[in-house]
Order: structure tokens, then sequence, then C-alpha cells
């Protein structure tokens, strides 16, 4: 299914577990150093350096580019690594996260709670999602490298609902019903 960014309500409501999507539009990369000032920020009652209401945050460090590219290789990083930090951040608007692997036990609950997505990007596949990137700029924390906020313009960036609003998780979903064949 073909999405054009900002995401709604409706929409993120309306995605199954399974659902492929290609999206299109702004996106922000935020890895772990930038989810812990994020959330830091928020408890010391300070305002966020991005607006992240109905945006999507991207598990990603790319790589800095070579001359004449947008951006350097950029994939998904391990996304357990950021669930300390999912809560307050969807509590602020944010919709949906794109990693890979699974997530800790209290994160579909979350994604139920707030109406939110985990969407699975393509490991191993750096080099070709950078081709999807469009623009790329640095947007906060640039003292972190990588790891600092930036919003990417991607066209068709290929991603798998892997936690829906029904806290229905894919990859558990999907082993019982190969365990079943």
């Amino acid at each position: 299914m073909k999405v054009q960014l900002p995401l709604t309500k409706e929409l993120v409501e309306s995605l199954k577990i399974g659902d492929v999507l290609e999206l299109t539009g702004n996106i922000y990369t935020a890895r772990d150093a930038a989810h812990k000032r994020m959330v830091e920020a928020l408890e010391k009652g300070e305002k966020l350096p991005i607006d992240i209401e109905n945006e999507i945050i991207f598990y990603a460090g790319p790589c800095p580019a070579a001359p004449g590219s947008v951006i350097g290789p950029v994939g998904p990083t391990t996304s357990v690594r950021m669930d300390p930090y999912v809560e307050p951040l969807v509590q602020k608007g944010l919709m949906a996260m794109i990693g890979k692997g699974d997530r800790s036990d209290y994160i579909p609950p979350l994604m139920k709670k707030h109406k939110a997505v985990y969407l699975l990007g393509i490991g191993g596949a750096s080099a070709i999602i950078a081709r999807q990137v469009k623009e790329a700029e640095e947007v906060a924390y640039q003292d972190l490298g990588t790891e600092s906020i930036k919003r990417l313009y991607v066209e068709d960036f290929k991603v798998i609902v892997g936690i829906d609003t029904e806290g229905r998780i894919l990859h558990k979903e999907g082993i019982e019903k190969y365990k079943k064949k």
C-alpha cells in the first residue's frame, strides 16, 4: 500500500500486521543517544527539538554521504534498545517507529493504548534503502554525529507492519502459524 506522509490516525488504526507499506514523505532518524536526550528533555518539562506528533522515527544512524550522494548507507537498528523510551514519545503523539527485531513484552500494549504501530525495516539492505532517501537534513543533536536526529525525505520506502494498534505481533503470530503447519 502506498502511503503519503504524514500519517493519520485513521490510516494507522486501519493497518494490520503483515501489511506492506511504501512510505513517501518525511521521517526522522534517531537512535539510542537521541532517544535518551529526548526523554530527558520531556522529564525536565522542555520542548523536544522536533515535533513528533503524527510522525515516524526510523531507528537508524546513517553513514556519512559519499560525494554526490544524499546519504550514506542507512538501515534499521535493533529496536529493543529504544524500548525504554517508547512510552513518553507515543504519549507525545509519535505514531510509528521503524526498526528491526522483536520488542519487549510491554511494547505491544503501548501500541494498542496509544494507537501507534511498529514497522519493520529490512535489515542488511542499507545501500538499497539509501537510494530511497531523496533528501537528508540534520535537525537536532548535531554533536551526536551519525546518531543525530535527521529528517529524511523518502520515496517508496518499504516497511512491514510488525505490531499493529490492536497489539498484535507479526513475529509471534507468524511463528504460531508456522508451527500449526
